[in-house]
C-alpha cells in the first residue's frame, strides 16, 4: 500500500520477451497488485511472465487471444482494478520506458492533490530534446495542440505520454470497452475524462529511451489516425457535454465557425479558378472569402475561450 490506498500497476505487453521481467521487477515494493494484459505476444512473453509469477504472488497475469492494441490492454487492465477495488491504478509500459522512481509523484498528484487522474508529462524535462527521437518530439508537440481542443483540458502537455495513475472514482466512471484501442488511447481518454468533470494534473517526470526496446509506433501513420480520432472525439464531446448532459452557447459559437470555415474554402476554390481560368479576381467573391475567413476565426476562438473558461476547474495546479 501507499499512503493506505491499494495500489495496482497495469503492464501492457505486446512481444516484450526482453524486458518484460525488468519492467515487473523494477515495480516499487509498495505497489499491491501487478496485472500483467499479454496481448496475444508472438514471442515468448506469456513463458517469461509465467515464471516471475511463480515466485511474485503480487503478479496477475491476462492472456488476450487476440491483439487488442495497448489501449485494449489498458482497458483490461482498468477493468481488472476496478473489478477489484483497487484505490489507484497506475500505468506501466512493458518496455521499461518508465521510471519506477516518478511513479510516488504520479500517486501523490492523486492522493494528496485531489487529482482524479494524473499524468507523466516529458516534454517539461530539460533533458527532452536529446533523449526523445525529434520526429517523435515535435509530433507530440503538435498533438498536444490538436488534444488540448479535442479534450477541453486547455493546460494539459504531452497528451501521448502513457505514464498515468487514476483513482476509483474515474475508474468507475468510464465505460472501458468504448475507449479507442489502439495509440491514441491517452487522447481518448482525456476527452472522455473532462466529461465526466475529472481532474488532471501534469506530473514532469524523466522520459527514458535507448533502453534495448523496440518502438512499433510509426508517427506519421499515427499522427494521421490521431487526428481523425481527435476530430470525432471533440464533436462527441460538445454533444455529450455541452448538450445532452448540459447546455452551453459555445456549441452555436463552434457551429457558426465550421459553416464559415466551409464558406472560406468553397468561396476560395471559386477566387482561384477563376484567377487562373479568366485572369481576373472577382472583387466581391474575394471580398466575401475574407469577410468568411474572419468570421470562422473570430467564432472559433470565443468558442475556445467559453470552453478553456468552463474546464478551468479541471486542471489540478
Amino acid at each position: 500500500m501507499y499512503k493506505d490506498k491499494i495500489i495496482s500497476v497495469v503492464v501492457p505487453a505486446y512481444n516484450e520477451e526482453k524486458l518484460i521481467e525488468e519492467t515487473i521487477q523494477s515495480v516499487p515494493d509498495f505497489v499491491d497488485k501487478i496485472v500483467v494484459i499479454n496481448d496475444a505476444s508472438k514471442d515468448k512473453t506469456r513463458d517469461k511472465v509465467e515464471q516471475v509469477l511463480k515466485n511474485n504472488s503480487k503478479v496477475i497475469l491476462i492472456n488476450h487471444k487476440i491483439n487488442q492494441g495497448v489501449g485494449g490492454s489498458i482497458s483490461s487492465g482498468y477493468k481488472w482494478s476496478r473489478d477489484n477495488e483497487i484505490d489507484i491504478a497506475v500505468i506501466m509500459a512493458g518496455d521499461a520506458q518508465m521510471d519506477p522512481s516518478n511513479m510516488p509523484a504520479l500517486l501523490n498528484a492523486v492522493i494528496d492533490d485531489g487529482a482524479d487522474f494524473a499524468k507523466g508529462n516529458r516534454l517539461l524535462s530539460s533533458q527532452v530534446r536529446k533523449t526523445m527521437p525529434k520526429k517523435r518530439y515535435h509530433i507530440s508537440q503538435f498533438l498536444s495542440l490538436l488534444t488540448k481542443i479535442a479534450s477541453g483540458y486547455w493546460r494539459v502537455i504531452d497528451p501521448q505520454c502513457g505514464y498515468t495513475a487514476i483513482n476509483k472514482k474515474a475508474l468507475h466512471s468510464i465505460d472501458w470497452d468504448k475507449m479507442y484501442k489502439r495509440y491514441g488511447q491517452p487522447n481518448d481518454l482525456l476527452i472522455r475524462l473532462n466529461v465526466e468533470e475529472m481532474k488532471v494534473k501534469d506530473v514532469p517526470i524523466k522520459p527514458v529511451y535507448n533502453v534495448g526496446e523496440k518502438s512499433g509506433i510509426n508517427m506519421p501513420k499515427l499522427f494521421f489516425t490521431l487526428s481523425w480520432v481527435l476530430f470525432s472525439g471533440f464533436l462527441w464531446r460538445l454533444k455529450e457535454k455541452y448538450v445532452v448532459r448540459d447546455f452551453h452557447p459555445l456549441v452555436f459559437f463552434y457551429g457558426l465557425g465550421g459553416f464559415f470555415i466551409v464558406a472560406t474554402v468553397a468561396l476560395g476554390i471559386r477566387v482561384i479558378y477563376m484567377w487562373i481560368a479568366l485572369g481576373i479576381v472577382p472583387p466581391t467573391t474575394a471580398l466575401a472569402t475574407f469577410f468568411s475567413f474572419m468570421s470562422a476565426s473570430l467564432f472559433i476562438l470565443f468558442a475556445m475561450w467559453f470552453d478553456m473558461s468552463s474546464n478551468s476547474e479541471l486542471k489540478v495546479k
